[in-house]
């Protein structure tokens, strides 16, 4: 038996990954129903509104796609992973039923995730995963090895010569930034990491930091404008004497996780799961 409780849910997919995706959204939202519970397509963050659950179904790059936008509105998300490796996600697809009755039976704890506040200009982003600056790829606007300035509360941590840096949440810890040379970081821990991209000084290392912190970049002695990437999406350049300011957010996205939820066990899971 379900406890009928008032909630309203949205169902978010990636059309790539189905060839029957019409056909599992329908299945979720009949059982839904059955339960008592709304369900609606979203295809995009203007449909958010009102929510309290959205369902992914996608990689991780699917759950990053609305994953500021529900945070702001205080929505849960589950994520049932249809991509690679799917850190985000707490379901493969195999376990969709157990996913489904989860939401219907409310049986399940929640887990914050800490996010980056990115402030360039007038201009502020949020990041789940990461903030990555880097040298420009793109045609007349080719750049080599960049140099930018980073600082902690003030405090020089470094002038790095290298291809770009990582600025990444314990979530992201796991993303670009591992891959990268950076430490996994617990989804429990106050602290954030920046990671060089291929530094071109043995002493560049990754370097940890209390997510209490205000972190500065400034791009120096370059040229051309370097990349902004925010979760994966590029969001824009950043010339020499602009600065970006990164701290916490007010903001935490909420994940809807089993009870008996063990982040080691998943790790060593997703790990594995990567290397192949």
């Amino acid at each position: 038996m379900y406890n009928y409780i008032v909630m309203r849910t949205g169902v978010f997919f990636n059309e790539n990954y189905f060839t029957d995706g019409g056909s599992k959204i329908g299945y979720i939202k009949t059982k839904l129903t059955d339960a008592g519970i709304s369900c609606k397509n979203v295809s995009a963050a203007g449909e958010l509104d009102g929510l309290d659950i959205l369902i992914v179904l996608g990689g991780d790059g699917t759950i990053l796609n609305l994953a500021s936008e529900c945070a702001r509105r205080g929505i849960k998300i589950i994520g049932i992973n249809y991509g690679h490796v799917g850190f985000l996600a707490e379901f493969e697809p195999e376990k969709l039923d157990e996913a489904v009755k989860l939401v219907c039976e409310g049986n399940y704890s929640t887990q914050s995730r800490s996010m980056l506040e990115i402030i360039c200009g007038e201009n502020k982003f949020l990041a789940l995963n990461e903030l990555v600056i880097q040298r420009n790829t793109s045609g007349n606007n080719f750049s080599n090895t960049v140099n930018l300035s980073a600082k902690i509360n003030g405090a020089t941590v470094d002038n790095f010569s290298s291809d770009g840096i990582i600025v990444s949440t314990p979530t992201g810890s796991t993303a670009y930034s591992l891959s990268a040379g950076g430490s996994v970081l617990t989804p429990d821990i106050n602290a954030f990491i920046l990671t060089p991209i291929c530094a071109h000084s043995l002493h560049s290392r990754p370097i940890v930091f209390s997510d209490e912190s205000v972190l500065e970049i400034e791009p120096l002695k370059t040229r051309e404008s370097l990349v902004m990437i925010v979760d994966g999406r590029l969001m824009g350049t950043v010339s020499k004497g602009e600065r970006l300011t990164v701290k916490k957010s007010q903001y935490t996205v909420e994940f809807i996780v089993k009870k008996e939820e063990n982040f080691f066990n998943k790790l060593f899971l997703k790990l594995n799961k990567w290397s192949r």
